[in-house]
């Protein structure tokens, strides 16, 4: 709750919090046309698998069950979900900026920018009725007597203060989260096939860095752009998932690090050389890191690097029951780090959405998360190490959990080789070997057919048996 956390935040001060109607930062933000002139759209039935009236009916469920007259939804990609619409508003997410209100009886309002939405967008929502943004705050001033849910990690402290005038309000958690993180058959279908597509650009560039990286100069940025043109080669790539991290030496070290001008370092002999990046396709997200050598011969690195790959396998083995939490899972992937006292300072794994948000609640694999897994979710699964000022080593899939006969388990979405001139063989278990060839026996059956033959050369050698 955002009123709560300012509340701690000032504590010692006698503060009261007014909320304005002028965004204060528009005032003095000296702005070129930022209005994206691209309309929004429906996606095809196809691409979802679900109606936006099952979500819908679904939802309205929900409400009546917490009690809820009305929802009041302010997260965007959660709009975006329910009515299977997306748009241009993010640089790396396709959503469109907007607010609505969905009554128990199942009747919407959607508030979004006029100008972004044509008359076949209005006719694929018909039933709909879609009015200005700037009309929201009056809508919100008629409500009287009303029980309205909100989740106030994304509602402003003025539309809450307007409804709490005449209203009761329910808090939590927006119920659309939980409802978004289980993909339905059709957008797991698709996933697994960008999936595909991703892996071949990724491979692709991953061979062209070791190929050339000692005679040619190669930076992170050029790396970072070349990366990019290689996804662009397919045609249903939108743009990246997030700003590329491309980290070489003592750069891979920074987790969230973005290559400047004044930062981009070249790829040298002797160094690791970390790459995480994603795609947006017309179907579907991908996040994916992979740390290679540049003709790297330390031995520590090799350890470390093993032990990293050791809880990644652990996480991508691991048995799920009915209850089972990120926060156990997240125990195995830290273990065989732990045992020579090292650690990483970030989470395991985070949920990712379908062609939407690459960080996606309430799924997490980490210390904390308590919400149990269920078929359909897809997460992250990256245990990394990092030494400041030395080397960064990350290794990461998406994966999705998947039904069997014999209960759930972890499905591979990721498809590129992992650097088995990284891997110290003597520090791996039976099943582990297994795990790596198996893994990258899908690898090659998925992408050799995209590969020329130069190319399709290393994919044999990255790929066989260790």
């Amino acid at each position: 709750d955002l009123n709560k956390m300012l509340k701690i935040f000032f504590k010692k001060t006698s503060f009261k919090l007014i909320p304005i109607k002028d965004n204060l930062v528009d005032k003095i933000w000296a702005k070129t046309n930022t209005i994206s002139p691209k309309k929004y759209y429906v996606l095809p039935k196809k691409e979802v698998g679900q109606s936006n009236k099952s979500k819908i009916k679904k939802l309205s469920k929900t409400l009546k069950k917490k009690g809820a007259d009305y929802h009041f939804v302010t997260s965007s990609e959660n709009i975006a979900w329910l009515l299977n619409i997306r748009g241009w508003d993010s640089k790396f997410t396709p959503i469109p900026n907007a607010y609505l209100i969905i009554g128990s009886n199942k009747h919407i309002h959607l508030f979004c920018d006029l100008r972004k939405i044509n008359n076949q967008f209005k006719r694929a929502l018909k039933g709909i009725q879609i009015s200005s943004i700037k009309e929201i705050d009056i809508f919100l001033n008629k409500f009287k007597h009303k029980k309205i849910l909100l989740d106030s990690t994304t509602c402003s402290v003025y539309f809450e203060n307007i409804l709490k005038l005449n209203n009761k309000l329910i808090g939590c958690s927006d119920p659309i989260y939980l409802m978004k993180s289980v993909k339905s058959k059709a957008e797991i279908k698709n996933m697994i096939k960008c999936h595909i597509y991703d892996g071949v650009a990724l491979t692709k560039f991953l061979f062209w860095v070791k190929r050339n990286f000692k005679s040619t100069n190669i930076n992170e940025i050029s790396a970072e752009e070349k990366l990019l043109k290689f996804r662009k080669k397919n045609k249903d790539f939108k743009f990246p998932s997030f700003p590329t991290i491309s980290g070489a030496g003592p750069n891979g070290a920074i987790i969230h690090y973005k290559a400047s001008k004044k930062s981009n370092k070249k790829l040298e002999k002797g160094d690791i050389y970390l790459v995480d990046s994603g795609g947006q396709y017309n179907y579907g997200t991908t996040d994916v890191t992979r740390t290679i050598s540049l003709d790297n011969n330390s031995k520590r690195i090799k350890n470390i690097f093993t032990r990293v790959l050791k809880g990644h396998i652990a996480v991508a083995e691991f048995k799920l029951k009915n209850n089972t939490t990120g926060s156990a899972i997240d125990v195995v992937a830290r273990k065989p780090l732990r045992e020579i006292n090292l650690d990483y300072a970030h989470g395991t794994g985070h949920g990712v959405g379908y062609f939407l948000n690459v960080h996606e609640g309430p799924h997490a694999i980490s210390k904390k998360n308590k919400i149990n897994f269920q078929e359909g979710v897809v997460v992250s699964n990256e245990p990394g190490y990092y030494e400041t000022n030395k080397f960064g080593i990350r290794i990461e899939n998406l994966v999705r959990v998947k039904k069997t006969r014999s209960g759930y388990l972890f499905d591979n979405l990721t498809l590129a080789p992992i650097d088995k001139s990284l891997i110290n063989k003597e520090m791996l278990k039976q099943n582990e070997i297994r795990w790596l060839n198996d893994y990258h026996l899908v690898v090659y059956k998925n992408l050799k057919k995209y590969m020329n033959k130069s190319e399709l050369n290393y994919l044999k050698e990255s790929c066989s048996n260790i």
